[in-house]
């Protein structure tokens, strides 16, 4: 019998009551689970017993907030090994790459178990005579996270914690396509002591979604996805009066200096744009070759062309294949209309083909040459591992290509020199920027900031801007009168 997802309401795993959705491993597209949607009636029981739990939770002192959270990273720890098998067995990833998308979410809930000091208001005495201003982190209420299908374990992971230690109940809405992983990770939650109620996971598609981005009970929504869903998930949530954080697609490039180590640059441009499939927001699907960094573009070829995808437990594999059929058929389009519009197809990953699993949806490294801005593959996020490389005079004309894009994602620079690097991260219109890092992803005491067309909304995820996101601050202004101090009417605003 195939295994059923269940949903997780008022603190009990439940049958979904709506449509039934395969989940297939991508490695052979067989199912190995079926998801049942949330009913109407399902949501709106998870909203109103998340609305009451918060009531409870709240008030829970910020140090049992913080122990759940020490107790919860303990068992992520504990089961790390199991969580990503089942990740890389619904995704397609390698068990390596799998256990990073693990680890980079525990990172994060230990960064939730340091709320205490995260939640500190401020003070200020005498700050007219005799009188006091403080304020305090309040939580907002009910709160509500969408996650996509290419980090089923860290991208919940940056939601759900940082909501509920700030005092939130929260309401997951993973993706359809790997809701395994994300089960898991809510059974583990309920055995670290988690109060019924304060996390609910539901299931679904656009019905389920536009649920919660109307109820008037959720007041924010943190969502990751491509760009046409996080627009809508902006517009329809922030037009329902609800605080929306909303990351959407990128384009991220990286520079290639000629006083940069050749070998580094290959070695990192390898591994940052056909890694995980290329399904990574942060993934370099541009190679920007300045001057004569270009001549390195044959020796980076050999590379590319010795890397492999296969299954997850095939220890040579470098990467997986990548989520569906129909994301493989998109990225075959991409790339045919990449020839088509005139670019230099070096590797054609289309035909790729793994003995061990031959019905997967497998895409071999793929590299093209002499790609310009207007063509789609360089304009559109293609979501596999295909690099595009184009040409650039100078690094002023690198800055300005990429300063063109209408994303802001990501973006690198390869080089020697400490003025080169030091322009580059001062010029470029993009949220994250690594020097001789090619995938700059933050670690969780700082925020991940995507700019432009790649973010929708004011606070980013995890660190300080997580906690503004799901908080609200109060400002108090008191005097307590002493015996000596005058009476009578006051008609000014001032405080002396």
């Amino acid at each position: 019998m195939t295994k059923q997802v269940p949903l997780y309401i008022q603190g009990e795993f439940v049958a979904g009551e709506g449509d039934l959705i395969d989940v297939t491993n991508p490695a052979n597209n067989q199912v190995i689970a079926q998801v049942a949607s949330a009913s109407n009636a399902q949501m709106q029981a998870a909203i109103a017993n998340a609305k009451e739990a918060f009531q409870t939770w709240k008030e829970t002192p910020v140090s049992e907030r913080a122990r759940l959270m020490m107790r919860y990273q303990a068992l992520l720890k504990e089961h790390h090994d199991e969580l990503a098998e089942i990740l890389a067995q619904e995704t397609g990833k390698t068990f390596e790459d799998a256990k990073g998308d693990v680890w980079r979410g525990i990172e994060v809930v230990e960064h939730a178990a340091n709320i205490p000091s995260l939640m500190m208001g401020e003070t200020v005495e005498n700050v007219a005579r005799e009188i006091d201003t403080y304020s305090y982190i309040q939580p907002l209420g009910v709160c509500a996270g969408i996650t996509p299908f290419n980090f089923p374990a860290m991208i919940p992971l940056w939601m759900f914690p940082m909501a509920i230690a700030c005092g939130n109940t929260f309401i997951l809405k993973p993706s359809e396509q790997d809701p395994l992983t994300p089960m898991r990770l809510t059974e583990l939650f309920e055995q670290a002591g988690a109060p019924k109620g304060v996390l609910q996971v539901v299931h679904g598609t656009k019905e389920q979604v536009d649920v919660l981005l109307t109820h008037e009970d959720i007041k924010a929504v943190s969502f990751v996805g491509s760009v046409p869903v996080g627009q809508y998930i902006y517009e329809t949530g922030t037009r329902h009066m609800k605080r929306v954080q909303s990351f959407a697609g990128a384009k991220n490039h990286m520079v290639i200096m000629p006083d940069a180590d050749k070998q580094q640059v290959i070695n990192n441009l390898v591994g940052a744009s056909v890694g995980a499939a290329g399904q990574r927001c942060m993934a370099i699907s541009v190679a920007v070759f300045v001057g004569q960094a270009q001549e390195w573009i044959p020796e980076l070829k050999e590379a590319l062309a010795k890397v492999r995808p296969g299954i997850w437990n095939d220890k040579g594999a470098s990467y997986g294949p990548v989520i569906s059929p129909k994301a493989k058929e998109r990225i075959c389009n991409l790339i045919q209309q990449g020839v088509d519009a005139g670019a230099e197809l070096l590797l054609d990953g289309r035909d790729c083909v793994v003995s061990e699993s031959p019905e997967g949806n497998w895409v071999g490294p793929t590299l093209f040459t002499k790609v310009t801005p207007e063509m789609p593959i360089y304009q559109e996020e293609i979501f596999g591992p295909v690099l595009s490389c184009v040409e650039a005079a100078s690094l002023e004309d690198a800055i300005a290509l990429i300063n063109a894009s209408p994303f802001g994602n990501g973006t690198s620079i390869f080089t020697s020199s400490g003025g080169a690097a030091r322009k580059f991260q001062h010029d470029i219109e993009v949220g994250q920027v690594g020097i001789n890092i090619p995938i700059p992803v933050p670690l969780p005491f700082f925020s991940f900031t995507g700019w432009k067309g790649s973010f929708y909304g004011d606070q980013h995820a995890y660190g300080k801007q997580a906690v503004r996101f799901y908080t609200e601050t109060k400002t108090i202004t008191a005097r307590w009168f002493s015996a000596e101090a005058a009476t009578g009417p006051n008609f000014s605003i001032q405080m002396k």
